[in-house]
């Protein structure tokens, strides 16, 4: 080859290489890139500069009320005190670290809500449809999408029917089955449609089987590439028992007392009311995700907070996968989860930029007995003295 030709056939490789650079592909991975070393820098971490009121409160936690977990506290975009304690599974005497992976439980459903919001933000639905656009044998009419998303749906509960009529206990419902004996048998609802807020694990397994309907895709698919990859969420999974005949993570749930491991079931196979396993700190990464607007718009987000259960106590009310709590000029939102041994918490404080994630794997009351941690943080979220008689906040 002479020189020209070389130089030719050099030019035409540079350029089709800058043609590759500049693709949307080629700036989806360097933006990713981008963000990732930008929330490197929000979850450093140094011990030795841990908030000394919080690793005292923790400490006393797990002493006494047995917290066995690991837990996240950050504020305005710097961890203040993250740390575990305890086993992940006490029959092995396998201590837990700080990218163990939990059950979320109900801590799933505001990123179910997630998942259709952002259908929704693409027009691929829109909130005000029906269940039975999607699923046109469903029996319950009348049910859109925006009270499955509030628990203003009255379904009846999944949970309860399906042990009575599920044949084979060692086989993991999917979602699909789960719908289809909804369809099939039909058990009692429990109100009318946007009667009532009734909290119910069937509006988020149902939510979930939308996700795929619409999708066209498994619903861990779906999430890992619309919640979990924008968010940088590299240690979140959804996981279920109609995949994995054994969940692949070392975390075992425990009741109560350590002897006492809780066994998966066919329940544990239906996802998006449950199902998503995470880490402390990737639950932070979904926070500062959240609020660059990274992962849905503000626009849809806001709604999400707005409050629409009609709770008796004007403060505390539930959005779209969110429950809200809204003191005087003072937005919070968090979600509780309990399922199978793990119970966790998730709370944001919108207006102060504090993040709270606590995960555990013993199903006892220890995180009833936080009132001291949100002292600590100035958080008037759940505390007992917090209100007069009349259910209204104090300062």
């Amino acid at each position: 080859m002479n020189f020209r030709k070389f130089s030719l056939a050099l030019g035409i490789a540079v350029f089709a290489l800058a043609s590759c650079g500049g693709s949307p592909e080629a700036k989806q991975v360097e933006e990713r890139e981008k963000q990732d070393k930008k929330d490197s820098i929000s979850l450093i971490y140094n011990p030795a500069e841990a908030d000394q009121q919080i690793d005292s409160f923790m400490q006393n936690l797990h002493k006494r009320a047995g917290f066995n977990g690991n837990v996240l506290v950050a504020k305005k975009g710097k961890i203040l005190y993250q740390n575990s304690f305890g086993w992940a599974n006490h029959l092995l005497k396998d201590s837990l670290n700080i990218n163990s992976q939990f059950e979320l439980a109900s801590v799933s459903k505001p990123m179910t809500a997630l998942g259709v919001l952002i259908l929704a933000e693409q027009g691929k639905l829109k909130l005000t449809d029906s269940v039975e656009q999607y699923y046109p044998d469903f029996p319950y009419k009348g049910i859109t999408i925006q009270q499955l998303l509030s628990h203003r749906s009255g379904l009846p509960n999944y949970v309860y029917f399906a042990e009575t009529v599920w044949p084979d206990r060692k086989k993991g419902m999917t979602n699909q089955d789960a719908m289809s004996l909804l369809i099939q048998h039909h058990p009692g609802r429990y109100g009318a449609p946007d009667g009532r807020f009734h909290y119910n694990n069937s509006n988020y397994m149902v939510l979930g089987s939308i996700i795929e309907k619409v999708s066209g895709k498994d619903f861990a698919v779906f999430m890992k590439e619309n919640v979990f990859d924008p968010a940088g969420m590299k240690n979140t999974n959804v996981y279920s028992k109609a995949v994995y005949e054994k969940i692949p993570t070392h975390v075992v749930g425990h009741d109560k007392v350590w002897r006492r491991s809780v066994v998966q079931n066919y329940l544990d196979g239906p996802v998006g009311d449950k199902g998503i396993y995470s880490t402390v700190r990737d639950l932070y990464k979904l926070d500062l995700a959240l609020r660059d607007g990274r992962v849905l718009g503000k626009a849809l987000q806001d709604s999400s907070f707005v409050p629409r259960s009609d709770a008796k106590r004007s403060l505390f009310s539930y959005g779209y996968g969110w429950r809200t709590f809204n003191p005087p000029g003072n937005p919070i939102v968090y979600h509780t989860g309990w399922w199978h041994g793990f119970k966790s918490l998730f709370v944001r404080d919108l207006k102060n930029d504090v993040t709270i994630v606590l995960l555990t794997n013993m199903a006892n009351g220890s995180l009833n007995n936080l009132d001291n941690l949100y002292k600590i943080l100035e958080i008037p979220i759940l505390r007992q003295n917090a209100y007069n008689a009349n259910g209204e906040f104090v300062q």
